[in-house]
């Protein structure tokens, strides 16, 4: 399959490492103009080079704003005004008790979680409608399905973005939009590594050996057996993103390895 995102532009959120990252240079090889977006002037310009190294693209911008606020949607807008394909992949995650949740960690998981995209889907969709093309995708997690007792408010904030998606697919119903939500399992990010080494020094074992422990432990029903890798999860969202997936629309992707026990 050829997959041509040529003249196509896709902004994706969260996208200085891990999944976010994947998937920009994914799309950039497609041909997508990309545009990263990061919290961090240096985190920016430290993607920039990566993207630009790996994919020989010179036309990958980024943009400084932390969507996880109101303001940082709005810094997004004003600077790329108009896109094509719009992939909501910030995200905040951490393990902690349920009952040491309070009323502040919520808030924040929603914003960052639900409301980033929420309010840059509530601007983008409008001139993807109007144009009669367009893709956006939200990245959920088998936790929306699967909720782990270790981050409960992590799970319910993925299952309000798989519920954000669904609706949001209705609004933009034969309008040439497509909305449509991924779910990754474990994977092996910059982030998902750091949290195993923790663990592994905790438990006195190797880090690869923590994955696997981890995956017994916490993740039963995976019939992959063990952490994806970042591409995979990309390659998803690059298909989705493509003309060929035209007529899929209000789905939830999974890329979980077979983790959630569901036949549908």
């Amino acid at each position: 399959m050829n997959i041509d995102l040529t003249d196509k532009t896709a902004i994706i959120t969260g996208s200085t490492g891990g999944i976010g990252l994947a998937i920009a240079a994914g799309l950039a090889r497609a041909g997508a103009r990309a545009v990263i977006v990061g919290r961090s002037p240096e985190s920016v310009e430290a993607a920039l080079k990566k993207l630009t190294d790996a994919t020989g693209r010179t036309d990958i911008r980024g943009v400084v704003a932390d969507v996880g606020t109101a303001e940082g949607c709005a810094a997004l807008v004003a600077a790329e005004p108009e896109t094509d394909i719009l992939v909501n992949n910030v995200g905040i995650y951490g393990a902690q008790e349920f009952f040491d949740i309070d009323d502040a960690a919520w808030e924040e998981i929603f914003q960052v979680n639900v409301m980033s995209g929420v309010r840059l889907a509530r601007h983008y969709a409008r001139g993807m409608r109007d144009r009669g093309w367009g893709r956006i995708q939200f990245i959920s997690s088998e936790s929306a399905l699967n909720i782990p007792t270790e981050m409960v408010h992590y799970g319910v904030s993925k299952a309000a973005v798989q519920a954000v998606a669904r609706g949001l697919a209705k609004v933009l119903a034969g309008s040439g939009v497509t909305v449509n939500s991924i779910l990754p399992g474990p994977t092996r990010t910059e982030g998902a590594v750091e949290m195993m080494r923790g663990l592994a020094e905790e438990r006195g074992v190797s880090a690869t050996e923590m994955e696997a422990l981890f995956l017994r432990e916490n993740r039963p029903s995976t019939l992959l057996g063990r952490f994806a890798d970042p591409d995979e999860v990309a390659a998803m969202s690059v298909y989705i993103a493509s003309p060929q997936a035209s007529a899929t629309t209000g789905a939830a992707l999974r890329v979980e390895g077979g983790i959630v026990e569901s036949i549908a």
